[in-house]
C-alpha cells in the first residue's frame, strides 16, 4: 500500500483521531441497523466509506447544520449514490436530520429513499446514475471561482464508476479550469455488483490516468482515520491543480464476514447476521470509548497543580 500521507504531518492530536474513529463506529452500527429494518440496501460500499465520510463531514468540510444552504458551505457530492445510508447516517449524527428518521429508511413514502435526494437537508445533488457527480462538482468549483467564494467542493466516487466516460470529461474541464478546489476521491474497494472491478472493465494504471489529465493524485489509505486526515490537511489548495485521493478501501468494512465479498455489494443481514454484526461493532465501541475515558481521567490529572498531584 502505498501511504503518501506521512508526507502530509498533520498536527491533530490522538485524542481527535479516537473520537473521529468512535464517531466511525457509531456511524457504521447506525448503517447496518437500518439495512436491517428497512430489508434494502448498498451495505458492502456503504460501509466501505464510513472514514472518508466521517473525516469529511467532522473533521475537513466547513458546514452548519443548522444553516443548510449557508452560502459559503463546502460542499459534498455523493456521486455514488447507491450507497446512501452511510451520507444519511452521518447526516443525522451531524444534526441535519433527526436520528429518529433513519428508522423510516425504506419506509412508504418517506423522505429518505435509496439515493440522496435534496429534500434532505445538507445534500447538494439527486445523484445515483453514475458518472454524473464529478460533473456537477466540476460546475460548482467553477461558480466559487467565479463569484470569488472560499467554498470547496468533495466529491466521493465509486470505482465501478470509472467506467463512465462523462467522468473524464469532467476531469479534462477541472484541469482546464485549474480548478484546485477540487477535491475527488475514489471509494477503490476493487469490487461490483458483478464482481473485482478490474474483471468488469480494467482500471489501471487509475493513477497515471488522472496525473495525464492534470490532477494532483495521491495513494491513501481509505479506511485509515489518521492518514485520511493527515492526507486532507496535507492538501494545497492553491497550486491550480485539482486533487484525487485514490482511497484503497475494504468492501463491507468492520464487517468479519462482509469484507471483500462481491456479493455483498448489496445485500440484507438476517438475524444471526445482525447479532454477528453488531457484536463486532460494539466490542470497538466500546474499546474506543474506554480509551476516550481514561484520556480525558489522564488529561484532568495532568492539568492539575503540580503539589496537588
Amino acid at each position: 500500500m502505498i501511504n503518501e500521507n506521512k508526507l502530509f504531518m498533520s498536527k491533530i492530536k490522538k485524542d481527535e483521531i479516537k473520537e473521529l474513529q468512535l464517531q466511525a463506529e457509531k456511524i457504521r452500527k447506525r448503517v447496518v441497523e437500518i439495512v436491517y429494518s428497512s430489508k434494502s440496501g448498498h451495505i458492502g460500499g456503504s460501509l466501505s466509506s464510513i472514514e472518508i465520510e466521517t473525516a469529511l463531514y467532522f473533521h475537513v468540510m466547513h458546514i452548519d447544520a443548522l444553516d443548510p444552504k449557508k452560502e459559503d458551505r463546502d460542499r459534498f457530492i455523493l456521486s455514488k449514490g447507491h450507497s446512501v445510508e452511510t451520507l444519511y447516517a452521518v447526516l443525522a449524527a451531524v444534526g441535519f436530520i433527526n436520528d429518529e428518521l433513519l428508522n423510516t429508511y425504506g419506509d412508504f413514502k418517506s423522505v429518505l429513499a435509496g439515493h440522496p435526494t435534496k429534500k434532505i437537508p445538507g445534500i447538494e445533488l439527486n445523484s445515483g446514475a453514475l458518472g454524473h457527480g464529478l460533473s456537477v462538482g466540476v460546475g460548482m468549483s467553477i461558480a466559487a471561482k467565479m463569484d470569488k467564494k472560499p467554498f470547496r467542493t468533495y466529491v466521493l466516487m465509486g470505482d465501478g464508476e470509472q467506467g463512465e466516460g462523462s467522468i473524464y470529461e469532467a476531469a479534462m474541464s477541472a484541469s482546464h479550469y485549474k480548478l484546485d478546489n477540487l477535491v475527488a476521491i475514489i471509494d477503490r474497494n476493487k469490487l461490483q455488483i458483478s464482481g473485482t472491478t478490474e474483471e468488469v472493465m480494467s482500471l489501471e494504471p487509475m493513477r497515471d490516468r488522472w496525473e495525464s489529465l492534470g490532477w494532483e493524485v495521491f495513494d491513501i489509505a481509505g479506511n485509515d482515520m489518521e492518514a485520511l486526515v493527515s492526507a486532507f490537511d496535507g492538501l494545497n489548495y492553491e497550486n491550480t491543480k485539482p486533487k484525487l485521493f485514490i482511497a484503497h478501501t475494504t468492501k463491507g468494512n468492520g464487517i468479519s464476514f462482509m469484507e471483500e465479498k462481491a456479493k455483498w455489494h448489496h445485500g440484507v443481514l438476517n438475524e444471526e447476521q445482525l447479532s454477528i454484526a453488531i457484536a463486532e461493532i460494539n466490542e470497538r465501541i466500546n474499546y474506543l470509548t474506554k480509551q476516550e475515558n481514561d484520556s480525558r481521567k489522564k488529561y484532568k490529572y495532568d492539568s492539575l497543580p503540580e503539589n496537588v498531584h
